[in-house]
Parts: structure tokens; C-alpha cells; sequence
């Protein structure tokens, strides 16, 4: 079970351009095991602090099979991108059963910091810069559906309004039954 709920879109939480973190304690460290617990849960790759309800620029992220390479940035900011470009099909955790295909760099150089509060640098290649570019993103407000046409994001916006009636109606019926 997820340490933490999931904001699901539209929440107004993730469309906020999020605040730099600027106290690096254990409250801190505590919520980025909690998010790493919950995207490990999901399963997903990646979780971005609003993703929780938390407008501050952290995300977590781990694109290994095994699961045991988890990568913790704070604050982070992309200082350079490929020119050559990749498609992914991407799906969110905020966007449950949406899925579609996102075209970004292939490659990104990140620098953020650690718990406590360490710069460092990470060249990220693969689903690993597609995952960073993708989190990031949620840091200031965009969702991977905000990179779509618009007739494509109109599609999925409907597919995920059917998933909330379906859940809804759901709810209602276990309710019921209780």
C-alpha cells in the first residue's frame, strides 16, 4: 500500500510551479522516503513532491528492473539538453490509465542536490532522461499531457473523466455493500 495518496489530475496542486526547498532536515529526508515508498507501491519510475501534495521541488526517481538505484534530486534544474530527440509513451501516476507518446531530448545533464543540500551533476540517457525531463516538468506546473496536440489531450482528458466516473460508481457500490 502507497505511504502517500496520489493527486489526481486536475488538481489545481499540479498545475503550481513549485518553491525551491530551502531547509534540508529530517522532515525533508522523511517525505522523500515516503514519496520512494509510494512510486515504489504505484509501481512507477518517478514521483514529483506535488504529485503528493507537496508544492516544493523534489522528486524521486527509479528507472532500474531491480528497483535499487533510487535517485533523490532537490531543487533540480536541467543544464543541458541533447539535440536529438526520442519518443516515449509515458504515463503518469496522477493520470491513471493515460497513456501517450511524448517526444523530448534523449539526453540531459541535471544539476540539483541531495538531503543535504549537496550540488552534484548527473548526465542522465534513455528512459532515465525521459523520467527526469517528465518530473521536472511537474516541478513547474505541466503535466505530459500539456506536450500533446490539442485534439490528442482533449482524447485523453475524456479517458480520464470515463476512469473517474468508472471509480466513482465503484466507491459508491463497495459503499453500498458495507
Amino acid at each position: 500500500m502507497a505511504k502517500l495518496p496520489i493527486v489526481i489530475y486536475p488538481n489545481p496542486v499540479l498545475a503550481v510551479k513549485c518553491d525551491p526547498v530551502t531547509v534540508f532536515d529530517d522532515k525533508l529526508a522523511q517525505l522523500a522516503a515516503d514519496m520512494a515508498e509510494t512510486m515504489y507501491a504505484a509501481p512507477g519510475v518517478g514521483l514529483a513532491a506535488p504529485q503528493v501534495g507537496h508544492p516544493i521541488r523534489l522528486i524521486t526517481i527509479d528507472v532500474s528492473e531491480e528497483k535499487d538505484q533510487l535517485l533523490t534530486l532537490v531543487n533540480p534544474v536541467i543544464t543541458s539538453k541533447s539535440e536529438e530527440e526520442v519518443e516515449y509513451e509515458e504515463g503518469c501516476l496522477s493520470l491513471p490509465g493515460i497513456w501517450d507518446k511524448v517526444v523530448r531530448p534523449s539526453e540531459v545533464t541535471v544539476r540539483a542536490q541531495d538531503l543535504k543540500g549537496n550540488f552534484f551533476e548527473r548526465h542522465c540517457e534513455g528512459l532515465l532522461a525521459v523520467c527526469v525531463q517528465h518530473e521536472i516538468d511537474h516541478l513547474d506546473g505541466i503535466v505530459f499531457i500539456d506536450h500533446l496536440s490539442r485534439l490528442k489531450k482533449e482524447r485523453d482528458q475524456k479517458k480520464l473523466h470515463k476512469l473517474k466516473l468508472a471509480a466513482k460508481k465503484k466507491a459508491e457500490e463497495d459503499a453500498a455493500r458495507s
